[in-house]
């Protein structure tokens, strides 16, 4: 949520926000109206209850019809504006939720994905003198993936990992979780289920409601651990000292991937059930912290991909491609050799005061000022997606899978050989 005097005297920068992140601008014009209509009816409330005051302390002292009149009509007045406020000061509120963050200066303008900027690339595509194996082909061969027990029982866009498969992935998380923690993060299992005002608070709300699950006593399923991390701490006031606070948490993430239709239809890469590590880090109201988190979150997902030597590219999100709330984000996108493209696998995104003022996390400064957090989350790990990428960057023409050495101690081997072929 952006300072409502933010867009009162930035109105045209706000409406461009929007414009740009392909959201209506003509939100900020009914937020505007709200907002005077709802000044104005504040003064009025205000002069009336005055005036009120006023007529009662003198009632006190001496009594009169023409004052018991008075206070009769004042009466009947409020009576008759102060739900009017009330309705006022709803509608401005749900409004407000609607309105977007201004992205950073240095973000790109673009409609799609097809503006985004690649940033850097780590790693060589893998060399392979033989038509390489999507990540499925190769999982049924060693009984690594069941996609149609998973859709049997499941639907579309459910899977099984088995066997050694399970252990990557437990490696997986068990690393970049200590890797995390290696880091000062606090480690923390999450609620799967939670209320709408962890979503509206994240952002999540009002834009994405229709791809999260919900249950039969109205609560959601969320498709990120970012939700719960980041409202753990809604509705507190840190001191300053207390700053940055750190988190990680490991989670399953749901998501029903409305919109998606006929998009990444093969495979372990776009799923209604997924896990993840995720980080999330609360400081100071600095712009520069911001940008410093921002690039320190995303060297330790750099690290661990490095770690597992998958090539990777660093892609700045344009406009059109981000998020309502996010004031900037990075992707990192890991190579499919079966696919001969980079795909992405984390979101680095920071949004300054947009998700505390939502969720009202404050912290109190030295000099005794309080002032809303700032927020930044990033993709420390998700599966199945790396594992995919590890199955086919690790893929050998005789249809064995290297083992990636980071992840040896955990499958107990040092190459897979197929069982089915």
């Amino acid at each position: 949520m952006l300072d409502i005097q933010f867009i009162r005297d930035h109105a045209d920068t706000v409406r461009k926000a929007a414009r740009d992140k392909n959201l209506n601008p003509k939100v900020v014009d009914e937020v505007l109206r709200f907002d005077a209509k709802r000044r104005e009816l504040r003064a009025k409330v205000e002069q009336l209850r005055a005036e009120r005051n006023a007529i009662s302390k003198e009632m006190a002292v001496k009594k009169s019809e023409e004052l018991q009149e008075q206070a009769g009509e004042i009466k009947k007045t409020l009576k008759d504006i102060e739900p009017q406020l009330k309705k006022t000061e709803a509608g401005f509120s749900e409004l407000m939720l609607q309105v977007p963050s201004v992205p950073a200066p240095d973000v790109p303008v673009g409609l799609d994905e097809s503006g985004n900027q690649v940033i850097r690339r780590w790693g060589t595509p893998p060399s392979m003198n033989f038509e390489p194996k999507d990540h499925v082909t190769l999982g049924e061969m060693h009984d690594l993936i069941d996609l149609d027990r998973g859709v049997k029982i499941a639907g579309f866009r459910s899977f099984f990992t088995k066997n050694e498969l399970v252990l990557m992935e437990m490696g997986l998380l068990d690393f970049s979780l200590k890797y995390m923690v290696k880091q000062g993060f606090t480690p923390m299992t999450v609620p799967w289920l939670v209320n709408d005002e962890a979503l509206y608070g994240t952002g999540y709300f009002p834009w994405g409601i229709e791809d999260h699950y919900s249950t039969q006593d109205g609560k959601k399923l969320i498709g990120t651990a970012e939700v719960s991390l980041t409202a753990y701490h809604a509705n507190e006031t840190f001191n300053e000292e207390d700053l940055p606070v750190k988190l990680v948490g490991i989670s399953p993430c749901f998501r029903r991937e409305v919109g998606s239709y006929g998009k990444d239809t093969r495979g372990i890469f776009r799923l209604h059930q997924f896990n993840k590590v995720e980080q999330v880090v609360l400081h100071a109201a600095d712009r520069q912290e911001s940008e410093s988190w921002h690039e320190k979150m995303l060297s330790f997902s750099e690290d661990i991909l490095r770690e597992l030597e998958l090539p990777y590219q660093v892609v700045l999100m344009c406009t059109g491609d981000m998020g309502a709330g996010q004031v900037k984000k990075y992707d990192i996108e890991t190579w499919f050799p079966a696919q001969n493209k980079y795909r992405e696998t984390h979101s680095d995104s920071f949004f300054y005061d947009f998700q505390s003022r939502r969720l009202n996390m404050r912290y109190r400064t030295h000099q005794g000022e309080t002032k809303f957090v700032y927020t930044l989350n990033n993709t420390v790990i998700a599966t199945p997606r790396v594992l995919g990428a590890i199955l086919e960057n690790y893929q050998q023409k005789d249809g064995s899978i290297i083992v990636p050495s980071l992840l040896r101690g955990y499958v107990g081997k040092d190459k897979l050989t197929p069982k089915n072929k």
